[in-house]
């Protein structure tokens, strides 16, 4: 593999990732911030017993819920976005090879 082709490849898995990134953004930040708090809230019952108080425990709890959710909602949008980059990448790469394999033999003149 050539380096212009490794780069060519890095640049699509980087741009797939952006794309999925700024898709969490537009998608799923909020639910991701919901679902996170919601388990948060459940974890917190579990150790303190429901009804929860809104000490400080508790809100860390939440808010360490939050944190996480939103961290691997985050991180799977940017990993699939890397990996449809990646297989953007190989297609255009394998329709280039099959585009010149297809090209027919330049002729030379005869002297």
């Amino acid at each position: 593999m050539t380096t212009t082709r490794r780069n060519t490849s890095k640049n699509f898995t980087l741009v797939g990732a952006g794309i999925g990134l700024a898709i969490f953004l537009a998608v799923g930040l909020l639910p991701s911030i919901l679902y996170g708090g919601y388990a948060g809230v459940l974890l917190a019952g579990g150790i303190f017993g429901m009804p929860v108080e809104a000490t400080f425990a508790v809100r860390a709890f939440v808010v360490g819920g939050m944190v996480i959710g939103v961290a691997a909602a985050a991180s799977l949008f940017a990993v699939l976005g890397a990996v449809a980059g990646a297989a953007v990448a190989a297609l255009t790469r394998s329709h280039r090879a099959v585009s010149a394999a297809e090209a027919p033999a330049p002729v030379e003149p005869k002297a």
